[in-house]
């Protein structure tokens, strides 16, 4: 934003005096101008009145002008442009997604995978000066997309994930140590692992439990998310000579674990049984995990005399010269 200013607007009172300089050059000046004698006034009758007359007062306007700008460069004009430094200390957050084949249950539309995902992106999309990465996890954790700020990068990484990519498995132990090693050095204000699953650990050299533990001891942060309605759920499956089916699946979600990584760590566990439930809860994370902004206004000057005291000398030059040539007197 551009503005402008006076650094000292009181010398602008001085405008005051250009006109009395006008009303007192005109009519108040008692100075009689030269005379010169003629013998014969024959050679001076045709002369034009109004020449005398209009020299005058377009000599007395640049004198004006002139002082007038004079006076304005005097009050040190000045433009401003208003601006803002953006002073955060940002969030470290690891998005850790399970894609193990169960993932694939249908009571989160369209599936649970493809809904953690859209849901995912919308919370991707409303952060700002947070860096975020990705962890995947199956029978072992997988580094999706590092730690970033470039949203581009990790929604396109997003959309690449799919069951299928790892083993099949839930090693949700494994998938939280890989998002520990990310955050481990980690110099953010907050560090936040955001752990979704539908199943209980069953692969992997490392539980869960001893997994929270490490977070606790690195000041990290896990919100876990157990995805999944109570009780049984639709899950597809192909069937060689029949095509696509869908068969009942036991949900086996381990609620106890889950709550206590989140109390070990300063989270929260969040439990979502359909889409709306999953949309609430990252709206929540999302809220719960505010970054800090600070937001230190300037404003910086540029010093504009320089354009009214060149106008200044203009008028005058243009005065001098025209006195000495179309308006010069006969002495």
């Amino acid at each position: 934003m551009i503005f402008y200013r006076f650094s000292d607007p009181w010398i602008l009172l001085l405008l005051a005096i250009v006109p009395l300089l006008a009303w007192w050059r005109l009519y108040g000046s008692s100075t009689r101008g030269a005379s010169m004698r003629f013998s014969n006034l024959g050679v001076i009758k045709n002369i034009r009145k109004k020449g005398p007359a209009r020299a005058r007062i377009i000599l007395l306007a640049l004198r004006l002008l002139a002082v007038a700008m004079m006076i304005v460069a005097l009050a040190r004009p000045q433009s401003g442009m208003k601006g803002e430094e953006v002073l955060t200390e940002g969030v470290d957050i690891i998005l850790t997604m399970d894609i193990s084949s169960s993932m694939l249950a249908e009571d989160i539309k369209p599936n649970r995978v493809e809904a953690a995902k859209e849901i995912a992106a919308e919370f991707i999309k409303g952060r700002k000066n947070d860096r975020i990465g990705m962890v995947v996890f199956a029978s072992q954790g997988f580094t999706q997309c590092p730690l970033t700020l470039d949203y581009g990068i990790l929604l396109t990484f997003l959309k690449e994930v799919k069951v299928g990519l790892i083993e099949d498995g839930t090693a949700f132990g494994m998938g939280m140590v890989t998002a520990i090693n990310r955050l481990r050095t980690s110099e953010a204000k907050s560090k936040v692992i955001i752990a979704l699953t539908d199943g209980r650990n069953n692969r992997g050299e490392i539980d869960p439990v001893t997994a929270a533990q490490a977070a606790q001891a690195l000041g990290i942060k896990v919100y876990t998310i157990g995805a999944g309605t109570r009780g049984t759920a639709m899950y597809p499956v192909e069937d060689p000579f029949f095509g696509k089916r869908y068969v009942p699946m036991q949900v086996d979600i381990d609620d106890a674990t889950l709550g206590q990584i989140a109390r070990m760590t300063g989270g929260r566990y969040f439990r979502a049984t359909d889409r709306t439930e999953l949309v609430g809860v990252f709206k929540e994370i999302d809220e719960l995990e505010k970054t800090e902004i600070k937001v230190q206004e300037y404003t910086r000057y540029s010093e504009q005399f320089y354009y009214f005291a060149g106008l200044a000398l203009l008028f005058l030059l243009i005065e001098v010269i025209l006195m000495h040539t179309r308006f010069r007197k006969i002495p």
